[in-house]
């Protein structure tokens, strides 16, 4: 929040400046005012989480290790991708190419996969049970430390792929929400407090065991990252309420959901995420189902325009509305995610 200030100008001087273009002629029109507001404000959010974890979190903890890495790897790949549309805006006005959709692809596969597999043998040279966690499922018998019937184990290249899955889909999904001042900000505030809890819970033993959830020796310090992004998000949210003033775009979006699936697939909490961050989901599967939609039948529309909050502003809501009801969604869900904690 303190370096909001001096950033933004330092950006505006940059000329790094966003100029939305939709195909959707009403919502050109809509979204006009935000011409020219500087994006690439993720460097903001990176920078906090990064600082905040390096001081508070126990930093010789491979998970946390493995954390900053995921953040370094991503943010990275964002900060170029917004960094050649910058570049090739100046070499030629009004174009705005920046990585091909393939090549962010190829890298945000070739991360997800790595970390997918260090965090499997570490936790196999631990004698960590990896197993796909079902909301409502009980993974121990009680009183025990035997699997519940029915537990999936998941051997490496399981792993592998589901973390690709989760880290590749996240990223992407909280990519597709940036689109309205506060929007992505706001719900991965609330997301990420989730994972507070949920990672404190997968680090005691005492908790996990009642819970009858896996418990991970070490996860707990990744309540520490999860708070960082917390505290990063409402640091951020100053100056990204509407009116924004800055735009986090992929150098703070890119990162911020690789981090959270990250977590999630530490903690072997991948479909609570697919809960608890409902709306992230749908915003992708909007797209997903547009696109698909399109190509079938020739250039109908499922919606009037995709992700669904432009739909929802398109419908008439205006975008403050559509950012909080959609923050209150988020928090509902969350509850509900949490819930099933107990419904074992």
């Amino acid at each position: 929040t303190l370096l909001g200030k001096r950033t933004i100008r330092w950006l505006m001087k940059q000329k790094i400046g966003d100029n939305p273009e939709f195909y959707h002629k009403d919502l050109n029109e809509l979204m006009g005012n935000k011409a020219n507001v500087p994006t690439m404000g993720g460097i903001l959010i990176v920078g906090a989480i990064f600082l905040a974890t390096a001081l508070l979190a126990d930093i010789t903890n491979f998970y946390v290790q493995m954390a900053l890495i995921c953040l370094v790897l991503y943010a990275g790949l964002g900060a170029i991708d917004d960094w050649l549309k910058l570049t090739s805006a100046r070499r030629t006005p009004g174009a705005r190419e920046g990585l091909r959709t393939w090549e962010k692809l190829v890298f945000q596969i070739g991360w997800a996969l790595l970390l997918g597999f260090f965090i499997h043998y570490y936790g196999a040279n631990n004698e960590q049970t990896h197993i796909l966690t079902l909301p409502g499922q009980r993974t121990f018998v009680p009183g025990t430390q035997e699997l519940a019937e029915g537990v999936i184990i998941l051997g490496p290249w399981a792993f592998g792929i589901l973390a690709v899955l989760v880290i590749c889909g996240s990223s992407n999904a909280v990519n597709l929400t940036d689109g309205m001042d506060g929007l992505a900000g706001g719900i991965m505030g609330i997301v990420s407090f989730a994972f507070i809890l949920l990672a404190l819970i997968s680090g005691d033993r005492s908790l996990a065991t009642f819970l009858l959830i896996p418990m991970l020796p070490g996860s707990e310090e990744l309540a520490v990252v999860a708070g960082a992004m917390v505290g990063s998000c409402l640091g951020f949210l100053w100056w990204n309420c509407h009116p924004a003033r800055v735009f986090m775009g992929d150098t703070g979006s890119l990162p911020l959901g690789a981090l959270i699936g990250f977590i999630a697939v530490v903690i072997r909490q991948e479909l609570l995420l697919l809960i608890i961050g409902g709306v992230l989901v749908a915003e992708a599967v909007s797209v997903i189902l547009q696109v698909g939609y399109f190509k079938l039948s020739g250039g109908g529309r499922l919606f009037k325009c995709t992700p669904i909050h432009h739909h929802f502003q398109l419908i008439g809501w205006k975008e403050e509305q559509v950012v909080v009801r959609l923050w209150l969604i988020t928090a509902v869900l969350t509850a509900l995610g949490l819930a099933t904690l107990k419904l074992r």
